[in-house]
């Protein structure tokens, strides 16, 4: 005797429960269930003015019906197929919806990545050099050139400000225990103003500087910039040398 097996029915086969999915069905239901009102709604105005087709309507209905509980397995079909479909949408809506999530994710643009301070002592001497010409640059001294080489009379980096002014630049790339001394602003001081006719004069030091040397600068009106008035300069902390600041930081002569 065979042993009769239960078909399993579709809330079974289903897989586990999801808050999108029956979302969109019960939406779907009650669209199903608006459309379904207004036309019983208009077939009952209908009915009103012709009520002769309203019987016969009437009456296939009741045809209809009787032929759908003799078929009770057939309808079951159907129903099961209906509701299939019905999910089938819901997945595909769902399925849309994800997709454009995703593409949206993936226009979306990836923030930038933080500049890292550049480390100036660690550069050769001319590298350094190219360094500050391109700070100057980039602060709007579009014409910043190194120059600097033999007889170049204590100028490394040339520029015309913003404004108008002429820049003239000393680039010291020492060590924390060498600072640049008098005898370096001196030669500078010598040249700068008479030989190469600065606006601006300007000593920059990746070792600092000696009280000396930053008593003649500010007798002479040269600005030194060590190295913490360099990071400063560099990672947007502080004004250009050529802008004044209305407190001048520490180890820096303003003329």
């Amino acid at each position: 005797m065979g042993i009769p097996i239960r078909r399993r029915s579709v809330h079974e086969r289903r897989g586990p429960f999801d808050l999108r999915r029956t979302t969109f069905g019960f939406a779907l239901i009650a669209l199903i269930l608006a459309g379904g009102g207004m036309a019983l709604r208009a077939a009952w105005r209908s009915a009103g003015r012709h009520p002769v087709a309203a019987v016969l309507v009437i009456a296939l209905l009741l045809v209809v019906a009787l032929l759908v509980l003799r078929r009770r397995r057939r309808a079951r079909r159907i129903a099961e197929t209906v509701t299939d479909a019905a999910y089938g949408i819901v997945d595909a809506g769902i399925a849309e919806l994800d997709a454009a999530e995703v593409a949206r994710a993936e226009q979306r643009p990836e923030p930038p990545e933080a500049a890292h301070p550049v480390d100036y002592a660690q550069l050769d001497p001319y590298a350094f050099e190219e360094a500050v010409a391109e700070l100057c640059r980039r602060d709007g001294c579009a014409d910043a050139e190194v120059v600097g080489g033999a007889g170049d009379l204590g100028a490394d980096v040339v520029a015309t400000t913003p404004d108008g002014r002429r820049l003239v630049v000393q680039c010291k790339r020492y060590g924390p225990e060498n600072r640049a001394g008098s005898q370096d602003l001196q030669r500078f001081g010598g040249t700068c103003y008479a030989v190469h006719e600065a606006d601006i004069a300007l000593v920059v030091s990746t070792g600092g500087f000696t009280d000396p040397a930053l008593d003649y600068a500010e007798q002479c009106a040269i600005l030194c910039y060590g190295p913490e008035e360099l990071a400063a300069w560099s990672e947007g902390g502080a004004p250009p040398p050529w802008v004044p600041a209305e407190e001048p930081a520490a180890g820096v002569s303003a003329p």
